[in-house]
């Protein structure tokens, strides 16, 4: 029997799995590091970067639109989409050299390019390479999944692996997914130039968002042009490249035909775990996932599962989460967990919606006691000097005023959001964050205003009433 020649093995060269493969190497370990595609994954490559980059030109081009918002003459630029593509993959190839296989071999990884397998609980074989570790990292990602509409196989489609290799005119579009991957790429088109429609099976888009807070993307999207089918379902596809027809179905039954010159399928994501052979490794599925533990370990525990193959949250910073996990188990040996409640997200529309913790519809459907309060970005200073006044913060709270979960809606909502991402992992109150001094004129001020109206709700008649009677007050 051929003796473990590696420390862990990590199957998968995205952001799971480099995070992996760069702390074990880094902390001491032999780390060997199998990817069959690109390095960096589907972030680098057909996610995050290209995705965030593309907003960016699509915000440039809006701004320019409306630049007599700010006392300036606007215009209609003249957009390219082959030169807006190109700068899309020239800001991922000045990412790719972080994530570059020469870049790993020099951190001691012993990269190995090629598709494998597991041939029995504790070897993997590659390229003809049989690999025996101590522990196994399956990272494999995710990719598209392509509902079951007829015609789909027969007509021309795009997914995000080949939306940013687009080089021609994108006259009109069909987004097939009212998520956040779809919701982006409509924007972004929209201020583009393209006729964009968003197809959502129900009743509204971002549906993991709370009501109110996707209400005020979907006006937004709609002001720009965006035409949203909500509760409409795919029936039938057909046509070329150039003359693509849709046929829907409404709630009613009633069916309509919608035409466009490309098709963009955002319809969710199916992990990657074909051909690796987990039967003979012994790592049981469930409904085409991997089955983990809290620790993330599989039914083999040899191997663990990280990224988007275990399910979930599929966020690159979820992946980056899941390696320190796995590190802390497979190195140190310490029991860590998944952190399953404090979990943040957002959607980088403009405006953007982020969260984390509680919503008010899960903690309605949860039956848990709450309170809600909220504050509009239009009363902030800073957002009228910015003319960025659309959207709110909302912060959830048990009765007695602990922040249970927070929500925002508008500019620079990623960005703001992480304030109650540590409050929350702390289990501080809404009188913790109205305590604390901010900056004056920033946006950041509606995280204390927001917690100052759940102050201000206990200064009731009564309240004050008392209050002037024990410090003699005279008003």
């Amino acid at each position: 029997m051929n003796k473990t020649e590696f420390d862990i093995c990590v199957i998968g060269g995205g952001a799971a799995g480099l995070v992996v493969a760069a702390g074990g190497a880094s902390l001491g370990a032999k780390v060997a590091l199998v990817e069959k595609n690109k390095m960096g994954g589907d972030c680098l490559h057909y996610g995050c970067i290209p995705s965030k980059t593309l907003l960016q030109s699509a915000r440039v081009a809006h701004t320019m639109v409306h630049a007599d918002k700010f006392a300036i003459p606007g215009h209609k630029p003249s957009t390219d989409i082959s030169a807006v593509m190109e700068r899309v993959a020239g800001v991922i190839k000045s990412i790719e050299p972080h994530d570059s296989p020469e870049r790993f071999r020099e951190l001691g990884v012993d990269v190995i390019l090629g598709a494998g397998q597991f041939t029995d609980p504790q070897t993997f074989s590659v390229n003809g390479r049989s690999i025996r570790a101590r522990h196994f990292v399956i990272a494999t990602g995710s990719r598209a999944s392509i509902p079951a509409i007829s015609g789909i196989e027969d007509t021309p489609y795009l997914t995000n692996e080949q939306v940013f290799d687009l080089r021609e005119a994108v006259d009109s579009l069909i987004i097939i997914g009212g998520g956040p991957i779809g919701i982006e790429m409509a924007q972004a088109f929209g201020r583009l130039g393209s006729k964009v429609y968003v197809v959502q099976r129900g009743p509204q888009i971002l549906p993991r968002e709370d009501p109110d807070m996707a209400e005020v993307v979907a006006k937004q999207l709609q002001q720009e042009g965006v035409e949203l089918l909500t509760e409409h379902s795919p029936v039938k596809v057909e046509g070329t490249k150039g003359d693509i027809r849709l046929t829907l179905r409404d709630r009613a039954g009633n069916e309509k035909v919608i035409n466009a010159t490309h098709l963009l399928v955002a319809a969710g994501r199916r992990p990657n775990l074909e051909n690796l052979g987990l039967e003979k490794a012994n790592v049981n599925l469930q409904n085409g996932r991997i089955v983990t533990d809290a620790r993330l370990r599989t039914s083999n525990k040899r191997i663990f599962a990280a990224g988007d193959v275990v399910g979930g949250p599929q966020f690159t910073h979820m992946a980056e989460h899941h390696a320190g996990v796995v590190l802390r188990n497979a190195i140190f040996r310490l029991p860590a967990k998944v952190e399953t409640k404090v979990i943040p997200w957002a959607t980088f529309s403009d405006p953007e919606l982020a969260r984390v913790g509680l919503s008010e519809t899960e903690a309605r459907q949860q039956g848990i006691r709450h309170m809600v309060y909220s504050f509009p970005f239009q009363d902030m200073d800073r957002a009228k000097a910015d003319g960025t006044t659309e959207g709110f913060a909302k912060i959830i709270t048990s009765p007695k005023g602990k922040l249970l979960g927070a929500a925002i809606v508008g500019p620079h909502a990623g960005e703001l959001i992480h304030e109650y991402v540590l409050a929350i992992a702390k289990g501080m109150t809404a009188a913790d964050l109205s305590s604390v001094i901010h900056i004056y004129p920033t946006l950041a001020q509606i995280n204390r205003r927001v917690a100052d109206a759940r102050m201000k709700e206990g200064l009731t008649p009564t309240a004050k009433k008392w209050i002037k009677r024990i410090f003699n007050l005279r008003g």
